[in-house]
């Protein structure tokens, strides 16, 4: 009873909060700045897309919001695409984005109810699996065969390194 008090009373005072204020922001700002910077980092694949740009989406998904880090992974891919020239074509491009936006998405609910390590499992399937098949149109499955275990393996790495920032960072007042 007391838990479900604190929790109604938390939810009506984030509803008076602005939703757009400074700290959020800040936030998104620094994260996108990050994802930035790890698009730069490229796992070798045949699209060239596959970089280290998801791993600040998918940490800001668990410590800060589901919105906060859709928007930042989206953004992550579409700036680690055009970092390459957009090799697939921006519309498409645009459709991975909104993907990856589900993914984080998934990744904090997963987080909230079966904990870290499902959470990681499914959003390293989702990112890494399903959204090869965006490949099936322009090659065929071949071409999907071809950049799964690419895009499985970056998948892996940006997922298991925003998993141990939050992990480390969980309990730190950071987060708060």
């Amino acid at each position: 009873m007391m838990t479900q008090v604190s929790i109604q009373s938390n939810m009506k005072e984030d509803l008076k909060k602005p939703f757009w204020n400074a700290r959020r922001l800040a936030i998104m700002a620094i994260f996108i700045a990050l994802s930035a910077v790890g698009s730069f980092i490229k796992i070798p694949s045949p699209v060239c897309t596959i970089g280290l740009d998801s791993a600040p989406g998918y940490f800001a998904a668990l410590a800060f919001g589901g919105f906060e880090g859709a928007v930042i992974i989206a953004l992550g891919h579409i700036l680690t695409s055009a970092v390459v020239g957009f090799p697939l074509t921006i519309p498409l491009h645009l459709v991975i984005a909104v993907l990856m936006a589900l993914w984080a998405i998934s990744y904090r609910l997963i987080n909230k109810k079966l904990g870290l390590i499902p959470a990681m499992v499914v959003a390293t399937i989702l990112n890494g699996v399903v959204s090869s098949f965006i490949m099936l149109p322009m090659g065929g499955m071949g071409a999907v065969i071809g950049v799964m275990p690419f895009l499985v393996a970056g998948s892996a790495i940006n997922v298991v390194l925003s998993g141990i920032a939050y992990k480390a960072l969980k309990q730190s007042s950071l987060l708060k």
